[in-house]
């Protein structure tokens, strides 16, 4: 059904294209007018099977515009994606050849290809992608694919396989080594006949160095040029020279010894690099070990033991101690502790109880646990974690796209500058040998490689890091602006504070407090605001009156009939707008500047009246003063966001630490307040976890969520904090920081070795053997570098800052008076002690 087809008189490829939402014919008639509005395109949309027969010539029109034309009509197009495993891509011309490939096969809209990773992502049409198609297309670009299935017995296949190749590679450097030893015998006075000198080179260069020409071969009816071009190019006219002069006796200095070195060295290089670049996708093969092979399942006659992929939505999962938690679920019985770290950089074991959530991969502790599954395959966490991490690490950068595009036309500049260097000794000096060393050594100093490699492999690592650490970075671009970010925008519930109020006094007017309490209740019965769970809570017990209307009142409260009585509950603009006289003003006050939020509770029936107030508190986090202090020393301002009075907003602040405030900002204000930022010319975070976050967090620089909140703002948001930990805010920006200057120093000596390198092997002042040597550990030392970020370490047990946490003996030691301080009393914290804030780390 979704097979395209070509036709020998007609180019057009066919491909059925799903389509939601169509409801009706004239919705029909709007599909079908959008995509025959395009060149080329002919289709029939069928509206009992929501999709659409489509013709179209791939030379006027790709799938990704029609995708586009339907979404234009405001319908979507399901997509999928597909991995590939790439093999033999050298360089950033490599990517480009494989991403055009890729571009080119039926139902793709987007090819994203890594070249430090061998990875491709594809994606497109749902139901269209073949992946018999996707790989026949990389291999008719001269390259090699494998599906990647997923799960981690697929992850060990593959990472069995690539230490094969390695191990090949080893091999074949070896025997290369062996054979060219005895060629450098002539620099130590101990003549060599030629004839032997080309007996040992010969199957060094055509059979050791068979990969570069082959490789050079594919790149050439690719139409693009990369290293091995280069060296194929270099190393053949070193040793076709040589050849001629041994076979016809001419006499001459033979340059045997610098075909033979220099294909010798970068096969070594090749070797180092490939097991470097190994290293750089260790994170992700850590979090694939974390998925165990086999689970143990209730059924009615027992236990059995399955598959994990035979375990489904709302089994019962028996887990013992010292076990990993097959998938993710909620605790039915049991109690136990559960090491997380690898999935949230969680120090510490968390305690779990029944009716506590747990995740897939996760160890269990001392207790035996029975747990409900929640969710399996793609939807669970540590499947959702692997593919953020992938994707952030295919994805290209703005820098690397640069990069990319001064890589594709290096090759053919290269070859320019050889053929320069030969012709202006040639012709200029008259030397025909030294021209042609000078040529070579032009052609093999090149580093194509290591500017492909300069980007992505400090993002492959330095996403990594930030994952191990609990920080998924869903793209390269979030990554890029993030260490550029000067200001952070902080809102206060559940960000800064726990997001757990709870009532802390009641004051009624003309009312009993167990009738005003039972009042609010009643009313804030259909919310899911957190202060409407304290209410709830306090009223535990309390028989609620019937609650016959709602109305939320967004950023003010909202209105109800409770009991025939018609009410307001919110804060100071509701009772404004419903002209609600304020009697306990000066009460509201006093709290509101001891850090509560002030609930005013009203009644609208013949004349209004104020009824009484309810105050709540939600206690600061442990670690944000500790946060606050991290990111002023790193020079970044910290601005608190929040819809709550100013007076409120403002003694929380000053707890923090937080010189600005912008309080009583409505939720559809909040993304102006983050644009006004940005046209005063800052580069702004903007940190939320709720719904009403989700549009600041679009709007900012970078957007960044903590898990413990809605599935919105995680999906708006660049970054996600995996556990809601304010240090994890800096240590984001930290791992950014890390990253870019990573990348900056590699990109320094990717240019710097080509800058220099080619000018003086054009001028005769480099040996066709030493520049070998050069462009062969160039690549090396720019994956080593990147990898160096694989030290970087978050600020783990920094809590210390407020209240004298040590991660080492787990324990917590108050100092201060926390008990002074109502915004800080029962969290442990303190608002003075703690030692100096160290910056955010360096590397």
């Amino acid at each position: 059904m979704n097979i395209p087809v070509v036709g020998p008189a007609d180019r057009r490829l066919r491909v059925r294209l799903p389509v939601e939402g169509m409801t009706c014919a004239t919705c029909v008639g709007r599909v079908e007018k959008a995509l025959n509005r395009l060149p080329g395109v002919e289709a029939s949309v069928d509206l009992a099977g929501e999709s659409a027969e489509v013709r179209y010539d791939p030379v006027a029109v790709g799938p990704d515009q029609l995708v586009e034309a339907v979404e234009d009509a405001d319908y979507q197009v399901p997509r999928e994606r597909r991995e590939l495993a790439i093999g033999g891509m050298t360089s950033a011309s490599s990517t480009e050849a494989v991403g055009k490939a890729l571009a080119r096969a039926p139902g793709v809209v987007r090819a994203d290809v890594n070249l430090a990773a061998a990875r491709a992502v594809v994606e497109g049409i749902a139901g269209a992608l073949r992946p018999a198609e996707l790989i026949g297309a990389v291999r008719d670009a001269g390259y090699e694919a494998e599906l990647l299935t997923g799960g981690a017995e697929r992850e060990r296949e593959l990472e069995a396989a690539e230490a094969r190749r390695i191990q090949r590679d080893l091999i074949r450097v070896v025997a290369a080594a062996v054979l060219t030893a005895p060629l450098l015998l002539p620099m130590i006075g101990i003549e060599l006949n030629p004839w032997l000198a080309l007996a040992l080179a010969t199957p060094v260069q055509f059979v050791a160095g068979a990969r570069f020409y082959i490789n050079a071969w594919r790149a050439l009816r690719a139409g693009t040029g990369n290293m091995d071009l280069l060296v194929a190019l270099g190393t053949s006219a070193a040793y076709l020279y040589s050849a001629y002069l041994a076979i016809s006796g001419a006499g001459g200095y033979t340059y045997f010894e610098a075909a033979a070195v220099v294909i010798t060295l970068v096969l070594l290089g090749r070797w180092l690099e490939a097991r470097a670049r190994h290293a750089t996708g260790s994170a992700i093969r850590a979090l694939i070990a974390l998925w165990p092979e086999r689970a143990r399942v209730e059924r009615e006659d027992g236990e059995i033991e399955v598959s994990v992929d035979a375990v489904s939505v709302g089994d019962i999962v028996v887990v013992r101690p010292g076990e990993r938690l097959p998938t993710d679920g909620r605790v039915l019985s049991g109690a136990s502790a559960v090491d997380e770290s690898l999935l949230t950089g969680e120090s510490l074991p968390v305690g779990k109880q029944p009716g506590d959530n747990v995740i897939g991969g996760a160890i269990n502790g001392s207790g035996l646990l029975r747990v409900e599954t929640t969710a399996v395959g793609r939807q669970a966490t540590l499947a959702r974690i692997i593919a953020l991490v992938e994707g952030a690490q295919v994805k290209k950068a703005r820098m690397q796209r640069l990069v990319d595009q001064i890589a594709a036309v290096f090759v053919p500049i290269v070859i320019a500058c050889a053929l320069v260097a030969f012709l202006g000794w040639y012709l200029l000096v008259g030397n025909f040998a030294l021209g042609l060393i000078a040529a070579v050594a032009v052609l093999v100093i090149a580093c194509p490689c290591t500017l492909g490699l300069a980007t992505p492999t400090a993002l492959m690592v330095g996403t990594g890091a930030a994952a191990r650490a609990g920080i998924l970075i869903r793209d390269a671009e979030a990554l890029e602006r993030a260490h550029l970010v000067d200001t952070v925008v902080l809102d206060k519930t559940g960000t800064v504070t726990e997001g757990r109020p709870s009532v802390t006094e009641i004051v009624a007017d003309g009312i009993d407090e167990a009738s005003l309490l039972a009042l609010a209740a009643a009313a804030q019965t259909g919310s899911e605001h957190p202060i409407a769970g304290a209410v709830l809570t306090r009223a535990e017990g309390l028989r609620l009156p019937k609650l016959d209307d709602f109305q939320s009142q967004p950023g003010r409260g909202l209105t109800a009939r409770v009991a025939g009585r018609r009410v307001a509950i919110g804060n100071r603009a509701l009772m404004t707008e419903q002209r609600v006289p304020a009697p306990l003003d000066a009460e509201a006050r006093r709290l509101e500047e001891q850090g509560r939020t002030v609930m005013w509770i009203a009644s609208l029936d013949a004349e209004p009246a104020l009824l009484g107030l309810i105050a709540v508190m939600d206690p600061i986090k442990p670690s944000a003063v500790g946060a606050v202090r991290r990111l002023r020393a790193a020079g970044i301002e910290t601005v608190l966001l929040t819809g709550d009075n100013r007076r409120t907003a403002e003694a929380v602040a000053a707890v923090l630490g937080i010189g600005r405030v912008l309080a009583e900002v409505l939720p559809q204000d909040k993304a102006a307040e983050v644009a006004l930022l940005q046209q005063q010319g800052h580069r702004v975070a903007m940190v939320g976890d709720g719904v009403n976050d989700a549009p600041a967090l679009a709007q900012a620089d970078v957007g960044i969520a903590m898990a413990t909140g809605t599935d919105v703002a995680m999906q708006t948001a660049g970054i996600i904090l995996m556990r809601g930990d304010p240090l994890l805010i800096a240590d984001a920006i930290a791992v950014s920081r890390a990253t870019w200057r990573k990348i900056r120093q590699n990109l320094f000596w990717a240019f710097f070795y080509n800058v220099i390198g080619i000018p003086l092997a054009g001028m005769g002042l480099l040996n066709p053997v030493i520049a070998g040597a050069a462009m062969a550990f160039s690549s090396v030392s720019v994956v080593s570098n990147a990898l160096l970020l694989r030290r970087w370490r978050p600020s783990q047990g920094r809590q210390e800052v407020l209240y004298g946490h040590d991660d080492r003996r787990g324990r917590c030691q108050v100092r201060g008076s926390r008990q002074d301080d109502p915004l800080l009393r029962g969290n442990g914290a303190d608002r003075s002690g703690g030692p100096a804030v160290e910056p955010l780390p360096e590397l």
